[in-house]
C-alpha cells in the first residue's frame, strides 16, 4: 500500500495560474502597506487558489509480484561422464532448497535431457532459458542458474541478447586437470562412385595434455563394422585416410584411435563418416535365342530402367537354316562374341539367357568362362522354355555346373497359376507381390512349365503342385536364377488382367546384381521418429536375439517379434546421438543417429571459459562446485538482493529481487473540497473579520 498526492483542477490550469498571480500581487500589496490582517487575508486567498486545484491524497492498493528464477540442469550426454550426473542432481537439489526458503520467488526448473536428433547442435541452455521465460515480463526476471560442465553451444555474445537484465550464474561440474583425446573429421566427401577410392581428412586433438602436438597413435579404420586397415597418425596435424566405396547406398566408415591412459572418455576417440555410394549404370548382357512371343519382355523391362546399360545379343537365324542366302547379306556387323564372352565378360553385372539353345554359335569355352564369371561374383539368369528341356539345352554345357535346376526332359503345357512358395513368402524377391495374398493368386494363368529338379538353391515360386518355377541359388561369390517358363509375357501383355511382371522381374534382376535391400539374410537399423527400429530379414522360422549397443557403450538385449510382412522387428526409444550397432552373432548393422559427429562428444573437458563472458556481463559468476576429485560438492549460498552491478561474492551468489507489482485499486481523499475545505475557508474568513473587528 502506497500514498501519494494529486491535483484535479476545477478550472483550466492557465486560469488558476492567472488568478494565483493576481492574488499574489494583491497579497504583496497588502503586506507592503501594512494593512491590518494582511497575513490572514493572504492565507484565505491562497487557500481559495488551492481549493481550485482540488488536491487529494491517493492510496494505491498494490500486490507485489514474485521474482522469477530459472534453474537449468544440464543432463546432456557429456554430463553422463564420470560422476557429473550425480553432482548435477545434488547441486540442483541444494540450489532449489535454498531458493524455496526465499520469499517472493517464482522458481522454474529446466532439464536439458538431450539434443536435437535432426541438427545435433549440442547443449542449448540459453535457448531453453528463453523458452521457459517466454511468458514472463523482463522486469520480473531475477536471474538464471545453470548447472553444467560448461560445454554450452548457444552462449549469446552479449548480455543484451538475453532479453532480460538479471544475473546469470554457471555452476561447473567436473574436476580440475581433466584431459581427453578425440578425433575430428576435417574433410570428407558426401558421395563416391562404387568401387572408387575417396580420401577422408582427420585430425587427432588432445585437450588438457601437456604436449598436445606430435603424439603418435594407432587408428583403426572400419567399414560397416568390418576392419579395413590400421595406421598411425600424429596429434595436432591433419591426416588423410583412403577408403574404398564398397556398395551403393550408405557406406559408414568408423575411425577409432587408441585411448590415452586416464583420459576423460574414449567415446569421442571415434569419428564417423557416411559416404553415399553412387553406382555407375549396371551393365546387362541379354542373349536371346529361339524367337518367341515374349522375346521383347526382358528387353523392354531393362531398357525402361535408367540405371541399366543393356547389350542385347539376338540370334535371328539359326545355323541349321541353309537357304542359299549369301553370307555377306546375313549380317551387317559381325557380333563381337569373343570380346563379350571372353575379354570383357567381367565388366557385366548380369548375363541373361532368354530361351537360348546351344547351336554352335557360342563355343563351349565361352560357357566355361561364364561359369567362372559366376563363381567370381557375376550373375546369370536363365529364362527357359522348351529349349531348356531338349538335348541342346544350355544346361548341357559347362555352365550347367552352376545352374540350380536340372531339366527332366518334360514340358507341361496346361493352364496353371504361378504360386509363391512358402519360402518365397519370406524372400524379398517375391514377398508382398501384388495379388499373391489371394487364393488363387490375383493374376493370369500361364500355359507352359519346364520340368526340372532342384539341385541346389531355393524354389521361391512353384506351379502344378510343388514343381519348381523360379529357383535362386548362390554359387561361390555369384548368383544364379532359373525361370522355368517362357510365359511371363502373358502378364506383360495383360492377358486375363495380367500380373506383377515388372516388380517380379525387376526385383529378380536386382537381387542377382546384389542389391543390398534384397538380401535374404540381413539385419538393418532405421530411425522412425524418435524410435530406433531393428529389423531382421530372414528365411528362417526363428531368429536369435539381437544385442544393441548405444553410442555411450551401453548394451541392451532385444527380443524380435515377427510382423505381418514376415520381418522380425523390435523398437526402442532413442536417447543418445551417435553410432548404434546391432548384432545377432552372424550379422551386424550400424546406424548413425543425428550428425556423424555430434557436438556433445566433440568437446567434453569441463570448463568455465565458455560461460565466463556472459556471466561477467550480467554481474554473475562461473565457478566450479566439485572438489579436486570431482565428486565432493561445494555449493554457494543463494541470496536475494536489490538491483546491483555485482551479484556474487565469497561463498555466495545473488539473484535480483524485482519491484514488479499489480495495481488492484486506488482510494482518493480530496483535501479542500467538501466540508473540510469549506470549514477551513470559513474559519479563515471568520478570523479575518474577528481581527478587523478589534
Amino acid at each position: 500500500m502506497t500514498w501519494s498526492l494529486s491535483i484535479d483542477p476545477l478550472l483550466p490550469l492557465p486560469a488558476i495560474i492567472a488568478l494565483g498571480v493576481i492574488i499574489a500581487l494583491v497579497c504583496a500589496y497588502l503586506l507592503f502597506v501594512g494593512m491590518r490582517g494582511a497575513l490572514i487575508r493572504s492565507a484565505a486567498l491562497a487557500l481559495l487558489v488551492l481549493a481550485l486545484l482540488n488536491p487529494a491524497v491517493l492510496r494505491e492498493d498494490r500486490e507485489y509480484l514474485p521474482s522469477t528464477v530459472v534453474v537449468v540442469s544440464d543432463n546432456s550426454q557429456s554430463q553422463q561422464l564420470e560422476n557429473r550426473a550425480e553432482l548435477t542432481e545434488a547441486a540442483r537439489e541444494g540450489i532449489v532448497n535454498q531458493l524455496q526458503t526465499l520469499d517472493g520467488i517464482d522458481l522454474r526448473q529446466v532439464s536439458l535431457n538431450d539434443t536435437s536428433m535432426e541438427s545435433g547442435d549440442g547443449t542449448r541452455a540459453f535457448t531453453a532459458i528463453s523458452n521457459e521465460l517466454a511468458d514472463v515480463p523482463p522486469e520480473r526476471i531475477a536471474g538464471a542458474i545453470v548447472i553444467t560442465d560448461g560445454q554450452i553451444h548457444d552462449v549469446p555474445a552479449t548480455a543484451e541478447k538475453l532479453g532480460f537484465s538479471a544475473p546469470v550464474h554457471a555452476l561447473i561440474t567436473g574436476r580440475e586437470g581433466e584431459f581427453d583425446r578425440r578425433l575430428k573429421v576435417a574433410k570428407a566427401p558426401r558421395f563416391g562412385l562404387v568401387g572408387s577410392t575417396q580420401v577422408v581428412q582427420l585430425e587427432l586433438i588432445e585437450e588438457g595434455t601437456p604436449q598436445p602436438f606430435g603424439n603418435r597413435a594407432e587408428i583403426i579404420v572400419r567399414r560397416n563394422g568390418n576392419v579395413l586397415s590400421k595406421q598411425f597418425i600424429s596429434s595436432g596435424y591433419p591426416a588423410e585416410i583412403a577408403v574404398e566405396i564398397e556398395h551403393g547406398g550408405q557406406n559408414i566408415y568408423e575411425f577409432e584411435v587408441e585411448a590415452l591412459n586416464g583420459e576423460l572418455t574414449p567415446l569421442n576417440n571415434r569419428a564417423l563418416v557416411t559416404i553415399d555410394g553412387v553406382r555407375e549404370n549396371l551393365r546387362v548382357l541379354l542373349v536371346s535365342g529361339s524367337p518367341h512371343a515374349g522375346e521383347r519382355t526382358w528387353r523392354n523391362l531393362l531398357k525402361s530402367d535408367a540405371s541399366v546399360d543393356l547389350v542385347h545379343f539376338t540370334i535371328l537365324r539359326p545355323p541349321e537354316k541353309q537357304d542359299g542366302t549369301p553370307i555377306n547379306q546375313l549380317s551387317l556387323i559381325a557380333f563381337p562374341t569373343r570380346e563379350l564372352f571372353s575379354v570383357k565378360i567381367d565388366e557385366f553385372d548380369l548375363i541373361i539367357f532368354d530361351r537360348y539353345e546351344r547351336r554352335g554359335v557360342l563355343p563351349l569355352l565361352y560357357f566355361d568362362n561364364i561359369a567362372r564369371y559366376v563363381s567370381d561374383g557375376g550373375a546369370v539368369l536363365i529364362a527357359g522354355g522348351p529349349d531348356y528341356a531338349e538335348a541342346n539345352s544350355i544346361f548341357r554345357t559347362p555352365l550347367g555346373r552352376v545352374l540350380p535346376a536340372a531339366p527332366t526332359g518334360e514340358v507341361f503345357e496346361e493352364p496353371f497359376f504361378a504360386n509363391v512358395s512358402e519360402l518365397g513368402l519370406r524372400h524379398p524377391v517375391t514377398r508382398d507381390l501384388p495379388g499373391a495374398g489371394e487364393s488363387p493368386p490375383q493374376w493370369s494363368k500361364w500355359f507352359r512349365l519346364v520340368g526340372a529338379s532342384v539341385q541346389e538353391g531355393q524354389p521361391i515360386m512353384t506351379a502344378l503342385g510343388d514343381k519348381p518355377l523360379l529357383v535362386l541359388s548362390r554359387v561361390g561369390k555369384g548368383r544364379v536364377a532359373a525361370l522355368l517358363s517362357d510365359h511371363v509375357w502373358l502378364w506383360a501383355r495383360g492377358y486375363e488382367g495380367g500380373g506383377p511382371h515388372v516388380p517380379l522381374l525387376r526385383r529378380l534382376a536386382h537381387w542377382l546384381m546384389k542389391e543390398p535391400d534384397l538380401e535374404e539374410e540381413a539385419l538393418r537399423l532405421s530411425l522412425r521418429g524418435s524410435n530406433l527400429l531393428t529389423e531382421r530379414q530372414t528365411l528362417a522360422n526363428l531368429v536369435d536375439p539381437v544385442t544393441l549397443t548405444t553410442p555411450s557403450g551401453k548394451t541392451e538385449q532385444l527380443e524380435l517379434i515377427k510382423d505381418t510382412s514376415g520381418h522380425w522387428t523390435a523398437s526402442v526409444k532413442v536417447e543418445e546421438l551417435g553410432l548404434y550397432s546391432a548384432t545377432d552373432g552372424a550379422h551386424t548393422a550400424l546406424i548413425n543417429v543425428g550428425p556423424p559427429n555430434p557436438r556433445e562428444f566433440l568437446e567434453v573437458v569441463s570448463t568455465a571459459d565458455k560461460l565466463s563472458g556472459i556471466t561477467e556481463q550480467t554481474g554473475g559468476t562461473a565457478l566450479r562446485i566439485g572438489g579436486d576429485d570431482g565428486a565432493s560438492l561445494s555449493l554457494p549460498n543463494v541470496i536475494a538482493q536489490r538491483s546491483s552491478t555485482q551479484y556474487h561474492g565469497n561463498g555466495w551468489i545473488g539473484i535480483k529481487r524485482t519491484d514488479a507489482s499489480i495495481l488492484n485499486g486506488i482510494d482518493r481523499y480530496p483535501l479542500l473540497i467538501g466540508f473540510l475545505g469549506l470549514a477551513l475557508l470559513l474559519g479563515l474568513l471568520s478570523f479575518t473579520w474577528y481581527r478587523e473587528g478589534r
